[in-house]
């Protein structure tokens, strides 16, 4: 079959090509826009697998990218809380044991001390004071009574260290399932996708487990940092407690050695 172009151009050579093998050339806006399909199905930008993605899939990947964010800015103010509270500690314990006067440095701590450690004290030293301005009747039970104060101290304070972590540990066990969610639910698309067209081609069948793919990799991206954030401060915050336990101790030692001097 000769396909040189007639003298006639294009039109005569269509004409004969239509006249000898019985085949009509698909008009070219068609071929235009069946290769722009192709190709913005063979796109795997991020944001083109996000953006071809149902709604229920971008509902996931939006959640899990909220969570993800969340989690980061978790991570950093209780990296930079750790670290003040820790230093602000150091200072105070190598105050304290200067020799210098307990009441002077009560009376620079101020009524709002600033880091768990000078709470500590300054509840301890407010019970103390209490006790001894009302006078030597009032001393019976004023260990125990420093003890409680510190106690219930304490306790306000780890759980004000321990704010969010929880919300870390929900995303660490949770954020797998739900990018597992997105992952199903993009499959059961490109099933879907695969009776509709009735062809297994590769073309019809990856965008869809793609996006699925993809909403599987953001839910590991917010749980794994979450999971090694949660473990590294709650072990931190642990050791930070039993830190502060011990100054308890120590503090109340020193009260009891006053009230055997005063006796």
């Amino acid at each position: 079959m000769d396909l040189s172009l007639p003298g006639g151009g294009v039109g005569e050579f269509v004409s004969s090509l239509r006249a000898e093998t019985g085949i009509t050339p698909a008009p070219v806006g068609e071929i235009i826009q069946d290769a722009t399909l192709v190709t913005d199905a063979t796109d795997f930008t991020l944001w083109s697998l996000f953006a071809r993605a149902d709604w229920v899939v971008k509902s996931v990947m939006i959640g899990l990218i909220g969570a993800s964010i969340w989690s980061w800015a978790i991570m950093f103010d209780k990296w930079w809380r750790l670290s003040s509270v820790r230093r602000k500690a150091d200072n105070f314990e190598t105050t304290f044991w200067s020799g210098r006067s307990l009441d002077d440095l009560y009376q620079d701590l101020g009524s709002r001390p600033n880091h768990p450690m000078s709470a500590l004290f300054a509840s301890a030293m407010r019970e103390w004071k209490r006790s001894s301005d009302a006078g030597p009747n009032h001393f019976a039970g004023v260990k125990e009574r420093v003890d409680r104060v510190m106690s219930v101290t304490l306790n306000k304070e780890m759980v004000s260290l321990e704010t969010n972590l929880l919300f870390l540990a929900t995303v660490g066990s949770i954020a797998p399932f739900v990018g597992l969610f997105g992952t199903v639910w993009g499959i059961m698309n490109s099933f879907q996708s695969i009776a509709i067209s009735r062809d297994t081609n590769l073309a019809v069948v990856a965008p869809g487990i793609a996006e699925a793919l993809f909403a599987t990799a953001l839910g590991l991206l917010a749980a794994i940092p979450a999971v090694i954030a949660y473990n590294k401060f709650s072990s931190e915050i642990g050791r930070f407690g039993s830190r502060l336990e011990g100054f308890a101790d120590e503090f109340s030692a020193i009260v009891s050695r006053q009230l055997d001097d005063r006796r």
